[in-house]
């Protein structure tokens, strides 16, 4: 399993219609898309989902992006892999995050404290359950250099996201040549500068309302200025990419440059809602978009 070039990151794929999501993840295959990822921060049945488009697809591979630790249990999680490796060997990632405090109560958690120390005890648990997961097929969601650490130290490597190629570049320096580095970044298929941010808005708004994210931002110079009314322009057009077809593959390339090895790409359409997709009201899978996107991303795959 090989996680290189243009993937996609897709909430869509998570919460559609079982029938449209098996449908579109033969659809991005064939596209040749290099990989599939699924979010899980609130839970639920991430890993039915991730059944469901390994048995739709022959080959690509599909990781969680990420997996709650508060949401399931170590041995739930090991189960899990066991069961998708037993039925599709050699295609699934175990994406690993420690999520957010103000999560909590949606996931009906009331000690949400040290989530690194959770982190640790929990990949101690996957090391010693019953089939463990190796550590070469799990991963972990990491910000700052003490994940960043125990990613490259315990698992196969990292997924960031929602991050700059200044935060990629920093972290393949701390990760070293060898770890995956695969890479969410937000893409609007549009020109017009003020539709674009419009769009981007919807998506960014959510986000900067979790410090774990505003906190990394303002490493790389960004201020509380950048953070209100869904984010400065400054902050949109470096956190999505959008404009022409060569403006945007300049801001994906700019990843890989700066040392991701993967890129998945999180097509936002107009009208873009996550709490609309999130509880599955009337969800449909962006299939224009990603046929429109497939054109876009074909010059700067492997």
């Amino acid at each position: 399993m090989k996680f290189d070039g243009i993937g996609i990151y897709s909430t869509e794929l998570r919460f559609g219609h079982p029938d449209e999501i098996a449908a579109a993840a033969q659809e991005l295959e064939a596209l040749e898309f290099t990989g599939l990822w699924l979010p899980g921060a609130f839970g639920g049945p991430v890993f039915d989902t991730v059944e469901l488009i390994l048995d739709a697809t022959d080959r690509i591979p599909v990781a969680t992006g990420i997996a709650n630790i508060w949401a399931h249990t170590p041995e739930e999680m090991a189960q899990a892999y066991a069961d998708l490796e037993k039925r599709h060997p050699d295609r699934f990632l175990l994406g690993l995050g420690a999520s957010h405090a103000e999560f909590a109560a949606v996931l009906g958690v009331d000690d949400f404290t040290r989530p690194f120390s959770k982190m640790k005890g929990y990949l101690e648990a996957l090391d010693h359950a019953a089939p463990p997961v190796p550590p070469a097929r799990r991963a972990l969601a990491a910000l700052g250099p003490k994940m960043r650490e125990l990613a490259v130290d315990r698992t196969a490597g990292i997924h960031s996201y929602f991050v700059t190629p200044e935060h990629t570049r920093l972290t393949r320096e701390q990760a070293g040549p060898d770890a995956l580095l695969a890479v969410e970044h937000a893409v609007v298929l549009e020109e017009s500068p003020e539709v674009a941010r419009d769009i981007a808005r919807a998506y960014t708004g959510t986000y900067l309302t979790l410090p774990n994210y505003t906190r990394n931002l303002e490493k790389f110079g960004y201020t509380s200025d950048d953070f209100q009314n869904g984010g400065s322009d400054r902050l949109i057009d470096d956190v999505v990419a959008w404009g022409s077809p060569e403006q945007i593959r300049e801001r994906l390339r700019a990843h890989l440059d700066a040392g991701a090895g993967h890129v998945c790409v999180q097509l936002l359409s107009p009208g873009w809602d996550a709490q609309k997709i999130l509880t599955g009201n009337g969800v449909r899978q962006p299939l224009d978009g990603w046929r429109r996107l497939a054109d876009v991303v074909a010059g700067i795959r492997p």
